[in-house]
């Protein structure tokens, strides 16, 4: 315990007030000076004594208690200390600060450490957020200094020097070693969206530290979806740039990955994954109504109600073999682009339908030639059937004919039956799981009363026999919905024209919007209505696994981790033909899935890491800091530097030693206050000079 002196004023009235007394006092002496007045020397005297008494000077005499100080230590726990040696490097190195500071009398350790938790990963290793938790209220002065043992690849380093309390310095003790090699892929540009059947420019380079002296080249292989679609050879530093093409809408992963540098630190950041989501321009759809019907207009209104749907509608109001004599001037038809359509625009249809088409010569036979290889080369057809179907005028007599995979009979079934989704329809996505039509219960099982859903019955269905393709919905024990894949292309067949009585709400409705949505999209090919699906993602430090199948078999999947490590997961299936699975993904890269037909890849962080964008230990990032707080730099690898303790203010490094300041801190643990002037005593001085100056005067 050590005892501090000093004086202090207590005034007893406010300082200002005493300030004006102190001034009146000596105005009025003056006066008397000037008049030459007798008893001058006892009034100084007397207001001397007075002003005294009411500033109230005293001595403070402190009892204090020396603290401690205090030597903080960020200890970097982020991934790239993962790399070589460095991770042993660090905990070698906290066990000797430990050791040789812990055992000083005079001085506390504070040991922070900053992970992943602390903003590694996506936002970088910060170890300056984990300095600024760590000076907390009771470090304060105390601070002999801060000691961070990191690869030097910190990413939160301000601009502007680090005002440390007490003066302390900063020190860098330096994992890994000088003279460390590696090559990373830096991705320049890429754009988030592109349109379906474009390309997107990836614009990247590859970067080596340090620098070659010769710019060789190097091979670069392009994975698109987990299929490698180019190999480029890129020279080192020179920015390259592959079109890759955007094959479906929805997200598509790209990956990007360089060949290893020979004694790299690591391959991590040899590899790039981005994900480019692809989207369709306006979709156009071509709707051919073969004559006036009570459902036209409800086909027109799902088309229509899409924003992201083109649609031209074309009503077939009068047929070329009809002839009443009418001048064709009069005629307020407007003639059907037959050539326009079917010829020059054919391609740039996304969807055509069919609603209740009749053959009247208006589509010459070489135009149905080449809707049929319009089909076998990718496009669609929806084929929404009436009574028309059944006759000799049918679209089955032509040479679309040979495409469809229902084939009419020749019969007119007209009577009530309600819509049913078959078994083969409750697992594929066009018709699973459709709104009115319970599914399962939690244990998996049917739990729907009857296998028919409770749906506003149809009247009219046009009897066919199922040759190819599948069958989804029937009615009454006969086809209803057909969907069948031909060459490239798709089709369908919708055998009853009074999807309308849904849209009406006859008798309750039913799902028809959904129905006809799901239908279309399965047509253009979206890959969420894919009936063999293979989906994988990341979230939440989970890899969550979904795999749609027409299959009933269970199925099991190979994950590959981003290290290379292989494991077989079961999927639990469901009765809406999606099977699911999840498993940890606490690793941060890309996980890879297969189930021996479909890959598919999931990207577990940010798709290009900012804690692994560069790996090389470097003390250039800090030195600004460690320069203006007098602080040091010591690579671990060159062995353990000294410590000493120095004096605030002065050089806290040399060669082969850092320093720590000595603050002289302390507690006061008491103080006592004397009073230098005693108010009674300062009061009969004052009287008794007054009476000396009065007894004066009067002479």
């Amino acid at each position: 315990m050590t005892g501090a002196t000093g004086i202090m004023f207590a005034p007893l009235l406010p300082w200002p007030l005493l300030v004006i007394a102190a001034v009146l006092a000596v105005v009025l002496l003056g006066l008397a000076v000037v008049r030459g007045g007798r008893g001058v020397v006892f009034r100084v005297v007397a207001f001397t004594a007075l002003i005294a008494a009411l500033a109230n000077p005293s001595v403070v005499d402190k009892e204090t208690v020396p603290q401690a100080d205090v030597a903080v230590v960020i200890v970097d726990e982020s991934p790239s200390q993962d790399v070589g040696q460095r991770r042993t490097q660090t905990a070698a190195a906290l066990e000797t600060v430990e050791a040789r500071l812990g055992d000083l009398d005079d001085l506390d350790l504070k040991i922070v450490g900053v992970g992943v938790g602390d903003g590694a990963g996506e936002g970088g290793t910060r170890l300056f957020a984990g300095l600024d938790r760590a000076l907390t209220p009771d470090v304060g002065d105390r601070l002999a200094g801060v000691i961070m043992i990191t690869d030097g690849q910190v990413h939160d380093v301000p601009e502007a020097p680090v005002d440390l309390p007490a003066q302390a310095p900063l020190h860098v003790l330096l994992t890994g070693t000088a003279t460390e090699r590696d090559r990373r892929l830096v991705v320049d540009d890429v754009p988030a969206y592109g349109l379906v059947g474009e390309y997107v420019d990836v614009r990247f380079r590859v970067a080596d530290t340090p620098a070659p002296t010769e710019r060789r080249p190097v091979a670069v292989r392009i994975h698109v979806d987990g299929v490698e679609t180019a190999q480029l050879q890129v020279a080192v530093g020179t920015t390259a740039t592959y079109r890759v093409p955007v094959a479906h809408a929805g997200p598509m992963v790209v990956e990007l990955e360089a060949e290893p540098l020979t004694d790299e630190l690591s391959t991590i950041n040899n590899r790039v994954a981005l994900t480019v989501h692809g989207v369709r321009d306006r979709l156009r759809v071509l709707l051919v109504s073969g004559q006036p019907h009570m459902g036209e207009r409800t086909w027109r209104n799902l088309l229509k109600s899409d924003p992201a749907v083109d649609l031209v509608h074309f009503t077939i109001l009068r047929p070329p073999e009809k002839d009443d004599m009418a001048p064709l001037h009069e005629l307020a038809l407007i003639a059907f682009p037959v050539r326009e359509l079917f010829e020059e625009q054919l391609e740039n249809f996304d969807l055509i339908v069919f609603d209740r088409y009749v053959v009247r010569n208006v589509l010459p036979w070489q135009y149905l030639e080449r809707t049929a290889d319009y089909v076998r080369d990718g496009g669609a057809i929806l084929l929404a059937a009436g009574p028309e179907f059944a006759g000799y005028n049918s679209l089955y007599q032509t040479p679309l004919g040979r495409l469809l995979p229902a084939v009419p009979s020749g019969r007119v079934i007209e009577r009530a039956f309600r819509p049913r989704v078959t078994d083969l329809g409750r697992r594929h996505p066009v018709t699973a799981a459709l709104p009115g039509e319970e599914v399962m219960g939690d244990a998996g099982e049917h739990v729907r009363a009857s296998d028919v859903p409770d749906w506003g019955p149809w009247f009219r269905l046009v009897e066919t026999e199922v040759r190819s393709g599948q069958l989804l919905m029937d009615g009454g024990g006969h086809p209803l919905l057909v969907l069948d894949r031909i060459g490239d292309g798709r089709i369908a067949q919708l055998l009853s024209d009074q999807v309308w009585l849904w849209a009406r709400g006859f008798e309750g409705g039913g799902p028809h919007a959904e129905l006809i949505r799901r239908l279309g999209h399965w047509l253009m090919k979206e890959p969420e209505l894919e009936e063999e699906r293979l989906i994988a993602h990341v979230d939440d430090g989970r890899l969550l696994i979904t795999r749609r199948s027409l299959e009933r078999n269970p199925a099991e999947v190979a994950v590959t981790a981003p290290d290379g490590s292989k494991q077989r997961v079961r999927l639990e299936p469901g009765t809406d033909g999606v099977a699911r699975a999840e498993v940890a993904a606490e690793d941060p890269g890309l996980y890879r899935v297969s189930d021996g037909r479909h890959a598919v890849v999931a990207a577990a962080g940010p798709a290009d890491p900012l804690e692994f964008q560069e790996l090389v230990a470097t003390a250039d990032h800090l030195r600004h800091q460690v320069t203006a707080s007098r602080g040091g730099v010591a690579w671990l690898a060159d062995g353990m530097p000294e410590f000493r303790r120095v004096t605030a203010g002065r050089t806290a490094a040399g060669r082969g030693w850092i320093g720590l300041n000595r603050t002289e801190a302390a507690t006061i643990t008491g103080i006592r206050v004397m009073s230098l002037v005693p108010l009674p005593l300062m009061l009969s001085l004052a009287l008794a000079a007054l009476a000396a100056a009065w007894w004066r005067e009067g002479r």
